[in-house]
């Protein structure tokens, strides 16, 4: 089992930055792929970006060249760096594990981007 606990989350002036990390209750080398996914008000849970185990990244087009995942396994958490934020990108950001075959949530840090 894995417990994740999001932060950073909060109100940012369009064009503005934050950071988000995601804290794992396990060691997060163990875990095959970590992931950002956001959930605007009205609309289905959407991916923002993972990261695999070995390093390998994925984006969704509309946050590719903004936003960054990392991770640091001796602190076992993953982060996502971003950056030009817009007001689209208002939402509740998820951390979600995929470790042995199960998906891990956690229960999500607000971002609102406003002027």
């Amino acid at each position: 089992q894995v417990q994740l606990v999001e932060s950073g989350g909060g109100l940012v002036q369009p064009g503005g930055s934050l950071r988000l990390s995601c804290a794992a209750s396990r060691s997060i080398s163990s875990i095959y792929r970590m992931g950002w996914y956001h959930q605007a008000p009205g609309k289905e849970r959407e991916l923002v970006a993972t990261i695999t185990n070995s390093g390998l990244t994925n984006y969704a087009d509309s946050v590719k060249g903004r936003f960054t995942i990392s991770r640091d396994n001796p602190k076992n958490t993953v982060y996502l760096q971003m950056n030009s934020l817009k007001p689209e990108d208002t939402a509740v950001y998820y951390c979600r594990a995929d470790y042995l075959g199960m998906n891990y949530w956690g229960k999500g840090t607000l971002v609102t981007v406003s002027s």
